[in-house]
């Protein structure tokens, strides 16, 4: 059900009837290889909103990962398929051991960020080398996996974002999609510390409807 309503969201998006899509759906995804489950996941969400939207005619398609942990199940699926760029932010070195800048090439864009990073250098990231980034792939929809285990009260990372520095996090995302005049897809990856997943949530919804 999780993947299926990623399949339904790429829909509603190329059928022109959403600008923005969220699917707050569990388990999460971007660890599920093309043949096994991992870290949490069973199959990967994103991947699949992605594979639906090349099946229904988009040449390229962006996905953006600003989870904790490295989404090694879905850069290793379209490692080999330039039509899809993986761009991914994420605390290194930590689980699953993968997403180190030696994985890099015209496609894959890791962005590894150090144990503590806070605000200040995520905000970087954004504004600069990913926004960079999407201009010169040009691509056709963004899919976003929407991790929130980024934050500062989580039990399971080390990063240092706060609710302000997650909300520019996916102002940034918007932004570069309004600016390409493409749809946005947003799918829940990681997150448990509830406090923070509910209020995060609840920003980039209203950072979404925003832009509606």
């Amino acid at each position: 059900m999780a993947a299926g309503a990623n399949e339904v969201g790429v829909e509603l998006l190329l059928s022109g009837e959403y600008e923005a899509v969220f699917c707050a759906v569990r388990p999460p995804g971007h660890h599920a290889e093309r043949d096994r489950a991992m870290g949490f996941c069973i199959f990967n969400n994103v991947a699949v909103a992605a594979v639906k939207a090349l099946s229904m005619g988009v040449e390229r398609v962006f996905i953006v990962d600003f989870d904790a942990h490295h989404g090694n199940g879905t850069e290793h699926i379209f490692y080999n398929t330039p039509r899809v760029f993986y761009f991914s932010t994420h605390q290194y070195p930590f689980y699953p051991g993968t997403g180190s800048e030696k994985e890099n090439n015209d496609h894959i864009l890791n962005v590894p960020m150090r144990e503590g990073s806070g605000d200040a250098e995520f905000k970087s990231v954004y504004s600069g080398i990913f926004r960079e980034a999407v201009r010169k792939f040009k691509p056709q929809i963004i899919l976003v996996s929407a991790g929130y285990d980024l934050h500062r009260d989580d039990p399971l990372t080390s990063l240092e974002v706060t609710d302000d520095g997650v909300e520019f996090i996916v102002r940034e995302i918007v932004n570069a999609g309004r600016e390409l005049s493409v749809p946005l897809l947003f799918t829940l990856e990681g997150g448990y510390n509830l406090n923070a997943l509910r209020r995060c949530s609840r920003r980039t919804l209203e950072v979404l409807t925003e832009s509606i």
